[in-house]
């Protein structure tokens, strides 16, 4: 499969479908990291709240459109999902998703060595060391597959 965005003139192939062992990897992988989390304590919705957080810094359309609806699925507020780009203005998230919401968000610049200071020692306030790993790697799963998506174009279709 191939995809052209809009104003794009280089068409794009599907990397996922074009190496699907690759994608399958990936995909087992992140199985294996939710269950991480899981396991660590930390529900679903702020996973999905971490992977909304770094598609927004990665500008990734189609991650967004997923996780969006994944997380609304959790339960997550359209309140809280419409100001978690400014999580840090807000009093809506509590001392442990910011924690990991700022773990997300060093993880994803990660040549920001001082942000990853700043955020490793607000998390050793709040989360677990298995929380801590958790959160990372939901970070580092969801940076990848922004990658596959952003570079192979995914698009976000309208809606019925």
């Amino acid at each position: 499969m191939t995809s052209t965005a809009p104003g794009a003139t280089t068409r794009r192939i599907f990397i996922d479908k074009q190496s699907p062992a690759a994608y399958d990897a990936l995909v087992r992988t992140s199985e294996a990291v939710r269950k991480v989390a899981a396991d660590a304590g930390l529900d679903r919705s702020l996973v999905e709240l971490i992977d909304l957080r770094v598609s927004q810094l990665n500008g990734c359309a189609y991650c967004l459109h997923v996780h969006t609806r994944a997380a609304l699925r959790t339960g997550e507020t359209t309140q809280r999902l419409g100001v978690l780009a400014a999580w840090r203005d807000t009093d809506l998230f509590t001392p442990a998703e910011r924690a990991a919401l700022a773990l997300a968000e060093a993880t994803t610049a990660a040549a920001d060595t001082a942000a990853q200071e700043t955020a490793y020692a607000a998390a050793r306030e709040v989360l677990t060391d298995d929380q801590i790993s958790a959160a990372i790697w939901v970070a580092v799963t969801i940076n990848a597959f922004n990658r596959v998506s952003i570079l192979s174009r995914h698009p976000v279709r309208p809606e019925r």
